[in-house]
C-alpha cells in the first residue's frame, strides 16, 4: 500500500516562508520522480515541482526561484522550501508519485495541507 503523507502546511504572511514535507513509502520514493502539485478553489490542478530519484529538480515557472523541491533518501521525505510567498500561492498543496515501470501508469496522492497567505 503506497502511502504519501504531506504536513507543514499554515497561515503565512505575505514574503514569508513555509516548508512542506512529504513522508512516502519506501517502495515508490526510493526509485520515482517525486512531485508537488497545487490546487487553488476553482482552478485545476497545477504542477509545482519535480525531483528525480538522482535530485535533479524542475519548477514551474511561477515559483522558480522561489520555491526549493529537495529530498531525504534516509527518511523517504520529500520537501518544498517555500519563500517569497505571495497571496496566489495560497492552495491546497499535494504531494505525487508513480512508478515509471508500471503500465498503465497510476499516480498516487496524498491527503493535501493547506497553505494560506495573507496579511
Amino acid at each position: 500500500q503506497v502511502q504519501l503523507v504531506e504536513s507543514g502546511g499554515g497561515l503565512v504572511q505575505p514574503g514569508g516562508s513555509l516548508r512542506l514535507s512529504c513522508a512516502a513509502s519506501a517502495s515508490i520514493f526510493s526509485s520515482n520522480t517525486m512531485r508537488w502539485y497545487r490546487q487553488s478553489p476553482g482552478k485545476q490542478r497545477e504542477w509545482v515541482a519535480a525531483i528525480t530519484s538522482g535530485g535533479s529538480t524542475n519548477y514551474a515557472d511561477s515559483v522558480k526561484g522561489r520555491f526549493t523541491i529537495s529530498r531525504d533518501n534516509a527518511k523517504n521525505t520529500v520537501y518544498l522550501q517555500m519563500n517569497s510567498l505571495k497571496p496566489e500561492d495560497k492552495a491546497v498543496y499535494y504531494c505525487n508519485a508513480y512508478y515509471s515501470d508500471r503500465y498503465p501508469r497510476r499516480d498516487y496522492w496524498g491527503q493535501g495541507t493547506q497553505v494560506t497567505v495573507s496579511s
